[in-house]
């Protein structure tokens, strides 16, 4: 493979992207794979209605309208019922004999009907245990992995010994999504892949939803002739779950660019969300049998389950590394009379504590600076305008440029910025950190991947050379926890300021400050009369709606009066958190949550308390938004316990996980499912309330069906993004 190499700049003359790739419909191309057979049956009669593949002449000629128990000699409507499906999820049949040959077949059910997959079996499969035993093998590979690199490069490996590919990738999507080839296991004479970006065009949107949902897929040989579904009126039928789902023209013809005859990919999905795939690629024609991919799915599972580890590690190191640099700082702030002079003593380790280049200390006019940074003249522009952008929140860019065109004279110095007020001294810190210019290896040229010609027919880039961009005016980007270690240090310096002043406060002061300590004391007991006020109204209130439901004879004002009392105890427990004294700008949402959660099982008694798990992973939200998603939750958790099993207690299990800059905030049961619960159309004052606070938030909510169960997900950005 030859190399060439390119720098960023404008797009003018840029060819157009894929884009018109996401629209094409590739859960239901309407044909198959000639390899396998396909049978689609009436979900509730079981009798064969349509068909793909060569069946008169590899299964039998009265295929259609036979019932298809008799015909796979097997009882389908047993095995459906012994086993619960959902979607992306197959059920395993007995191998059935054909004319010629015998096939291992794979059920999926729809509301419609029941799709029967038919692979031929070209070799004696391995047994469970010898393929348990090596799925441990290399499983254990992978807990030993000192990072996530050494982890995807086991994985490449062990994938490609496992499917005997000439080429095994561990592909990673980014944050922008395109995507970075992180291992590569190869056949020798192959060129490399390694470290090579690919556009997110490679992937359409729908692909990538069928790669969560179908994890994983097999293309035995590309050059085939689609063996489309009969009779006649088929041709929409939605075969998302199926693995021998005809592929899209345009697919065959980008693997054939790249000189690919047989292809397989293995979706790494983490915590719901797909994260990268396992690529595979091979010279010549080349399956997967079902045993092989549902080994291959397992281990992409317990693959995900290492990288979902090996993530949190990274982040828990960083953590242990800051806190250990604050504590080389902090302290000594408080050696120091006055900023300036606390600046000056400590610029060097402030600089190195979050990671700048150059650092600089603003004050009126007074500048300054530690490191490689921008003129003196640049630095008062830069603080004035950062300033302007917020006051109270640190506020950082790995782009500097892109926001403030005039910062393109001293990016060498200062393309990254964190920019810190201290409103108490009227002054900014600045951390700055230097352009770096990143080399990008793409395979192919990513803006050169159509013609340039509107009308012309949509076809994928045809070349897979190596092109080099070098993308300027960026540097380094500023990390959650460096962000989190700014919020700790404002509060530091706000210390320190308080510390100093206490120390010039002559006897008068001494007298005025403890009149300031009365009216801080005199105003917490305010706080918390006011609190106890209200609390006691609520206690009032709640009360008269008990006598007025045991006065009642209407069962139906007594529900409403019992589901009035619930909403008063959820709006009692989030006021209560309201004035707790810990708060601050930033708090861990999972403790959060489970203290909530904890409030809530006294509230709703014992018989539930025993009911309600936790899996609460530790993110970082500001306060405000712990505050309204606690909303979220007590309202999530009075409907199930109100609907999901009849006002009984019964399992309610609540989640709460992260992925890159958003949160998804779980409640799920096993009750009547929604079907069920579902109303005669009116939305309750609870609902509208949750759903104006979801909005609040920027978020969505969606209803699932748990199997049994209802699943509830919220899902927004953990800080406000507008």
């Amino acid at each position: 493979m030859s190399a060439s190499s390119d720098t960023a700049g404008s797009a003018d003359g840029v060819g157009l992207d894929l884009n018109a790739c996401d629209r094409e419909p590739i859960h239901i191309p309407g044909a198959i794979q000639p390899h396998g057979l396909l049978l689609v049956a009436d979900a509730t009669s079981l009798t064969v209605v349509a068909g793909a593949g060569d069946l008169e002449t590899r299964l039998t000629l009265d295929w259609l309208g036979s019932d298809l128990s008799a015909l796979l000699a097997q009882d389908i409507g047993a095995t459906l019922t012994a086993n619960d499906t959902v979607a992306g999820v197959a059920l395993a049949g007995l191998p059935v004999a054909g004319l010629t040959e015998r096939f291992d077949i794979t059920l999926h059910r729809t509301a419609e009907h029941v799709l029967v997959e038919l692979e031929p079996v070209e070799a004696e499969p391995v047994t469970a245990a010898g393929m348990l035993g090596r799925l441990n093998a290399m499983a254990m590979t992978f807990e030993r992995a000192s990072n996530l690199q050494a982890l995807c490069e086991r994985a490449a490996t062990a994938f490609r010994q496992l499917t005997g590919f000439d080429r095994v990738m561990v592909y990673r999507f980014l944050d922008d999504e395109a995507g970075r080839v992180m291992a590569e296991d190869k056949a020798t004479g192959l060129g490399t892949f390694l470290n090579h970006h690919f556009p997110a065009s490679d992937i359409p949107k729908q692909a990538r939803a069928l790669y969560v949902r179908n994890r994983t897929r097999t293309i035995p040989t590309i050059a085939y002739a689609p063996a489309v579904l009969r009779p006649a009126g088929f041709e929409t039928l939605d075969l998302s779950d199926v693995a021998l789902r005809s592929v899209s023209p345009i697919h065959l013809r980008y693997l054939a660019n790249m000189g690919v005859a047989a292809s397989a990919s293995i979706s790494i999905v983490k915590d719901g969300l797909l994260w990268g795939l396992i690529a595979c690629h091979h010279g010549s024609p080349r399956g997967l049998t079902p045993d092989i991919r549902a080994a291959s799915a397992t281990l992409a599972s317990g693959l995900a389950r290492q990288i979902r580890a090996k993530e949190e590690a990274e982040t828990y190191r960083e953590r242990l590394r800051l806190r250990a640099a604050e504590d080389a700082v902090i302290p000594k702030l408080a050696t120091e009379p006055a900023p300036r002079s606390i600046v000056a003593a400590l610029r060097d380790d402030l600089r190195r504590m979050l990671g700048g280049d150059g650092f600089a200390y603003v004050e009126g006019t007074i500048v300054d600076t530690d490191g490689p940074c921008p003129s003196k003249d640049d630095i008062l522009d830069l603080a004035a305008w950062a300033r302007a952008r917020g006051v109270i929140e640190p506020f950082t860019t790995h782009e500097l440029s892109a926001l403030l065109p005039r910062a393109e004279v001293y990016r060498a110095q200062a393309s990254g910025l964190l920019a810190l007020s201290l409103v108490d001294e009227g002054a900014v810190l600045l951390w700055f950190r230097a352009e770096q210019i990143e080399e990008v290896e793409w395979a192919g040229n990513p803006h050169k991947a159509v013609s340039l010609d509107p009308n012309a027919m949509l076809t994928p880039r045809t070349s897979f050379e190596s092109w080099t961009q070098a993308v300027s005016g960026r540097s380094r980007r500023w990390t959650r926890e460096e962000i989190e270690a700014a919020h700790r240090l404002r509060r530091a310096f706000h210390d320190a300021y308080v510390n100093q002043r206490l120390r010039l406060l002559n006897a008068d002061l001494q007298r005025t400050l403890a009149d300031k300590d009365a009216l801080i004391a005199q105003k917490d007991v305010l706080m918390k009369e006011v609190n106890h006020r209200v609390q006691n109204s609520l206690q009032l209130v709640a009360a008269f709606l008990s006598l007025q439901a045991k006065s009642s004879d209407d069962a139906k004002v007594k529900a409403h009066l019992a589901e009035a009392q619930a909403r008063l105890a959820a709006v009692a427990l989030v006021h209560r958190r309201l004035y707790r004294d810990d708060q601050v700008e930033s708090v861990d949402l999972s403790r959060y949550l489970e203290e909530l959660a904890d409030d809530m099982k006294t509230s709703l008694g014992e018989d539930w308390s025993a009911h309600i798990s936790l899996d609460l992973a530790p993110v970082l939200v500001p306060t405000d938004r712990a505050v309204n998603i606690g909303l979220v939750l007590t309202e999530l958790i009075i409907n199930a316990s109100k609907y999901a099993y009849a006002g009984k207690p019964g399992p309610i299990l609540i989640a709460l996980e992260q992925h890159r800059s958003r949160l998804r905030l779980i409640v799920a049961d096993k009750g009547v499912g929604k079907a069920a619960t579902a109303t005669d159309g009116r939305v309750g004052f609870g609902s509208r309330m949750m759903n104006a606070v979801v909005a609040g938030l920027s978020g969505t909510i969606e209803q699932d069906d748990n199997m049994p169960g209802l699943r509830v997900v919220m899902t927004a950005p953990i800080e406000d993004e507008r």
